[in-house]
């Protein structure tokens, strides 16, 4: 499913149009992006948790060239399946 086909099954359940659905699914996306680029965790229980990752800098080695390379320090975002999404999923592979 991807942003477009979330934003017309919202609309049909919740019965608001298209635009203010759209705005709904707009604010919560970017909310929940504001709050990771803050480097603020993310959860929605019984679903998921989004966080970020910091990596301090490195010296990495260009796997074509074998020439070492620095690497700087990053974060980056992660995401973690919780319990109950698990067990769904795996009870609906059965």
């Amino acid at each position: 499913m991807n942003k477009a086909e979330f934003i017309d099954v919202f609309r049909k359940e919740t019965g608001l149009s298209k635009t203010k659905a759209k705005e709904v699914v707009e604010l919560f996306f970017n909310e929940m992006s504001n709050a990771l680029a803050n480097g603020d965790r993310v959860e929605i229980r019984g679903l998921c948790s989004f966080f970020v990752k910091k990596y301090k800098a490195y010296t990495g080695r260009n796997p074509k060239t074998g020439e070492s390379t620095y690497v700087k320090p990053k974060k980056l975002p992660f995401f973690k399946c919780g319990k109950k999404l698990k067990e769904r999923v795996d009870y609906k592979q059965t």
